[in-house]
C-alpha cells in the first residue's frame, strides 16, 4: 500500500511554468506505475501522463505532449510533473496516482491509490 500527497499547485500566468510533486509513503514506491491525472470543474477526470516503474519510459496525453514532463526519483519516493507553456485549459485539480502494474502506456483511470489533489490555476 502507498499513500500519496501532491504539492506545488498554485496560480500561474499563461505561458508560465510550474512543477508538481507527489510524495509517496512506504518502501515499495518503485513497484508502482505512477500517473498524473487532472479534473477541471464540470468535467471528468482525465489522464495526463504516466511513468514506468523504473522511470525509464513515459506516456503522455496528446494535449500535454511536448509541454509537460513526468519524472520520478524512486530513492526519494517522489514523482514530478514539470509543466511548461501553461494554457488556461490546463486549469484543474491535479492528482497523482499509483497502480500495482507494469502497464504504463494507458489512459485508463484504473489506478489503485490516489492523492488528494492540488489546484493549478492558469490565468490569461
Amino acid at each position: 500500500q502507498v499513500q500519496l500527497v501532491e504539492s506545488g499547485g498554485r496560480l500561474v500566468q499563461a505561458g508560465g511554468s510550474l512543477r508538481l510533486s507527489c510524495a509517496g509513503s512506504g518502501r515499495t514506491f518503485s513497484r508502482y506505475v505512477m500517473g498524473w491525472f487532472r479534473q477541471a470543474p464540470g468535467k471528468e477526470r482525465e489522464f495526463v501522463a504516466a511513468i514506468a516503474r523504473s522511470g525509464g519510459s513515459t506516456f503522455y496525453a496528446d494535449s500535454v505532449k511536448d509541454r509537460f514532463t513526468i519524472s520520478r526519483d524512486n530513492a526519494k519516493n517522489t514523482m514530478y510533473l514539470q509543466m511548461n507553456t501553461l494554457k488556461r485549459e490546463d486549469t484543474a485539480v491535479y492528482y497523482c496516482a499509483a497502480k500495482d502494474s507494469s502497464v504504463y502506456r494507458s489512459t485508463s483511470i484504473r489506478y489503485d491509490y490516489w492523492g488528494q489533489g492540488t489546484q493549478v490555476t492558469v490565468s490569461s
